[in-house]
């Protein structure tokens, strides 16, 4: 991996590429989303358990606040806005709170529901915690649930890890998918709980996250089960943010989460520099 960039070189990166500043992620999109979320739609609340105050005018309120979206009410159509510098400020935050992990060499789970974008960002960061000493959980693998797939059709999820230990999603295809689910985080911390020694009937689990890092429905879950969470989400996912808002997810880094893979190989070095770790060689997408 190339050197950390600096703030203002990173920061031209993410306007360059479009992961932060004009992004293609239409305003329509977002509203919708943001309605959907405000009026208690589960798909869109990944997983959180979100006050029933939020209304369609907070949450686009509070994602102008935390990530930068345009303010104006009025702007319905077309491309949106991410604030670069919201991006670097969490990022920084999420860097600080992974160096706090491999320094007390933290249990930490690491998941995304965006594996053909976001994988090898979580490889390096979860290669680096393992080399810091860190455990880096993989519970609940082969997990299989169901999902409808429209027209009556159906098809089974499974929980697999990519080296050394990203959680994601595969179909009955064996490719990986994209997923907003809190379930499989569930099954993951269920399985976790279940973990006590037979000698300390009522004790903690063995394993249990200090950390989760994530995405989607895998950060929500981890957030409403209570551990410390950080994690990325685009401009049309305000569910995350609302769980920053409320204190249940502690750091949420806005970024379009679909650009191609080598692009955020510079937010990952910057991660890792913030947190005081090497950076290994990131893998390829």
């Amino acid at each position: 991996m190339k050197p950390a960039p600096t703030r203002a070189e990173l920061r031209a990166h993410l306007v360059r590429t479009m992961i932060a500043g004009d992004v293609a992620t239409p305003r329509q999109n977002n509203l919708l989303h943001y309605r959907r979320m405000a009026n208690g739609n589960p798909y869109y609340q990944f997983g959180l358990e979100l006050k029933p105050s939020w209304t369609e005018r907070t949450v686009l309120e509070m994602m102008v606040e935390r990530c930068g979206v345009d303010p104006d009410p009025r702007h319905l159509f077309g491309d949106d806005t991410i604030d670069p510098d919201i991006t670097l400020d969490t990022l920084e935050a999420m860097g600080e709170r992974i160096g706090l992990a491999a320094r007390r060499q933290e249990d930490v789970v690491v998941a995304t529901g965006h594996p053909a974008t976001l994988t090898p960002l979580y490889q390096a960061v979860a290669r680096a915690l393992e080399g810091a000493g860190c455990r880096v959980l993989t519970p609940a693998a082969g997990w299989t649930y169901e999902i409808e797939t429209g027209y009556g059709g159906s098809d089974l999820r499974r929980i697999v890890y990519a080296e050394p230990g990203v959680a994601m999603l595969e179909g009955d295809d064996h490719r990986t998918h994209h997923t907003h689910d809190p379930h499989p985080m569930e099954a993951m911390l269920r399985e976790l709980a279940s973990s006590v020694s037979e000698s300390s009937v009522g004790a903690k689990p063995d394993f249990w996250p200090d950390l989760a890092i994530a995405d989607h429905g895998w950060a929500g879950a981890a957030g409403q089960a209570g551990i410390d969470t950080v994690g990325f989400a685009d401009c049309n996912d305000p569910a995350l943010f609302a769980g920053a808002a409320e204190g249940k997810i502690d750091v949420v880094v806005p970024l379009d989460d679909g650009v191609s893979p080598h692009h955020y190989a510079p937010l990952t070095a910057y991660i890792l520099d913030r947190a005081g770790l090497p950076a290994g060689p990131v893998p390829s997408g």
